[in-house]
């Protein structure tokens, strides 16, 4: 006969397999399964004996941890999707679930939850996305038989009658052809270099990703055109993994003549981590810690089991971690004596995408530098647009700020105005899905395609808008402290007889605005 063993808190249940050796009642996945009551135990361990002294499965008695866990590491997907679905069970679901019985969670307790994740100020997207991962989960837990239905399932119909209005985001925000000039103009100045003048613009007329323009390498810049065939994705390690685009959206974007000569002088030569020629390098320090004595953060995650971004949670006192992981993540870090290190000198070999967002396209199309006090970008007025001040009293030593130019743009609001600025252009719609790596399923796009014509007359309208853009700035002042930017507007001031300038500007080297 099986017994019930009491074990801290919680009960097992174990069954004779033969004279002097006994088993204990098991789940599909092979971990022990924890009962409630005495009771319940013992009637496991006697169906365990009955039924050939084989495991048997306790529908719903597994805890959510213990089932996530072994959910993921059967996962064979990219590993940017890995990455993501490991920080959503890590820093989202086991602050809740955890402990919790699967048998135990309810449709009510998925929505407590979400509700409570949208009072902790998160996104409503990003809520939506959590909640997915949850579903898929659960759904699995479904398949194995280990619960009778999926909890984490929406149900339609309920609640307030709201409509779309409920879970409505901001209004996307986008700029024009000048702005995304101007933008770029100031990005340059704050990093020192034409780099980020061209990767900016390059983004605004092309509504390439971010990743595929990080991971854009020379071989692909063509006349007229740019082939998209990968990207680079930064795991919370800080590699930057280099794999398809999204979607597998391989394609060739339309290019105008003057943005190929750009990039054709842009290139940033080959970087050590994949040993190949990209257009793009990095602008700030690169972490030092590779190369520095002592444990990673790497490490430490490593040793506790948990992501990167896991451990930085912790290093940074966030509520979003649990207490139980909390606790494996500080063992590690008292056990391998980590420290956080300094940066290096050195370049890093590609922009990091929070960095690029925060410190150069913030600043620049808002005049604002982030925080919770949102500071204005101190400059020197002359030469316009002026020139950031950085350093001790830098307020002080300063005479003006920026101010904005779109509020609220992000770097993949430009893809939008990509988008935008071909709807004006009347761009036909299978020649934009084209330009975007968009796949259009419907009956009528399966008989449309692009012609070299749509592409010329594209190519033509993007030169226009450019052209004006740069006229706009050149009425402005005829100059400007950015290298590249200036050569242009001298190019243009030679090819236009009716351009009168208003005087000379000083200019800047490329890297004297630091």
């Amino acid at each position: 006969m099986g017994y019930a063993e009491k074990r801290g808190g919680y009960w097992r249940a174990r069954y004779k397999i033969e004279p002097g050796k006994y088993g204990t009642v098991q789940d599909s996945i092979g971990a022990k399964v924890e009962f409630r009551t005495k009771r319940e135990a013992k009637k496991a361990a006697d169906e365990a004996e009955a039924t050939g002294r084989r495991p048997v499965v306790a529908q719903g008695r597994m805890r959510f941890g213990n089932w996530a866990n072994a959910w993921y590491e059967r996962q064979d997907l990219a590993a940017s999707t890995m990455q993501n679905y490991r920080r959503h069970i890590e820093e989202h679901l086991l602050l809740t679930f955890e402990d919790r019985e699967l048998g135990s969670i309810s449709s009510a307790d998925v929505d407590a939850w979400a509700k409570s994740e949208r009072a902790a100020g998160y996104a409503e997207a990003s809520v939506k996305t959590w909640r997915g991962t949850l579903h898929l989960i659960l759904a699995d837990a479904v398949d194995e038989g280990l619960i009778p239905s999926n909890p984490a399932t929406k149900r339609r119909g309920r609640g307030k009658r709201a409509g779309r209005s409920r879970s409505r985001g901001p209004e996307k925000a986008i700029t024009t052809a000048l702005g995304v000039l101007l933008i770029a103009e100031r990005a340059a100045l704050l990093s020192g270099r034409d780099d980020e003048f061209t990767a900016l613009v390059t983004l605004g007329f092309t509504g390439v990703r971010w990743g595929e323009l990080v991971g854009l390498e020379a071989e692909y810049v063509r006349p007229a055109e740019v082939r998209i065939e990968w990207q680079l994705y930064e795991l919370d390690s800080g590699e930057m993994h280099r794999c398809p685009p999204k979607d597998d959206s391989r394609r060739t974007v339309v290019v105008p003549t003057w943005l190929t000569g750009l990039l054709r002088a842009q290139s940033a030569g080959s970087c050590t981590c994949h040993g190949r020629t990209y257009v793009f390098s990095g602008h700030r320090a690169a972490n030092g810690a590779a190369r520095q004595p002592g444990p990673k953060l790497v490490d430490v995650a490593r040793r506790a089991g948990v992501s990167t971004g896991t451990v930085s949670a912790v290093l940074n006192e966030r509520d979003s971690v649990a207490a139980a992981t909390r606790e494996k993540v500080v063992e590690a870090i008292a056990d391998l004596g980590y420290v956080r290190g300094a940066t290096t000198t050195t370049l890093a070999a590609h922009w990091r995408r929070t960095g690029f967002a925060t410190w150069l396209f913030q600043p620049a199309a808002t005049g604002r530098y982030p925080g919770k006090a949102l500071r204005p970008v101190p400059i020197l007025g002359e030469p316009w647009p002026g020139v950031p001040v950085r350093g001790r009293n830098a307020a002080g030593r300063s005479d003006t700020c920026w101010v904005p130019i779109a509020p609220g743009l992000t770097p993949h609001g430009l893809r939008h105005t990509y988008k935008t600025l071909m709807i004006e252009l009347a761009t036909p719609p299978v020649l934009m899905d084209e330009q975007l790596g968009h796949l259009d399923g419907s009956v009528q796009a399966r008989y449309s395609h692009t012609t070299p014509e749509m592409r010329k007359r594209l190519r033509d309208g993007l030169t226009d808008l450019w052209t004006a853009a740069l006229d706009a700035r050149r009425e402005i002042r005829p100059s400007s402290p950015v290298r590249v930017l200036d050569d242009l507007l001298s190019e243009g001031a030679r090819s236009s007889p009716k351009f009168l300038p208003n005087g000379p500007g000083r200019r800047l080297g490329a890297g004297s605005s630091r």
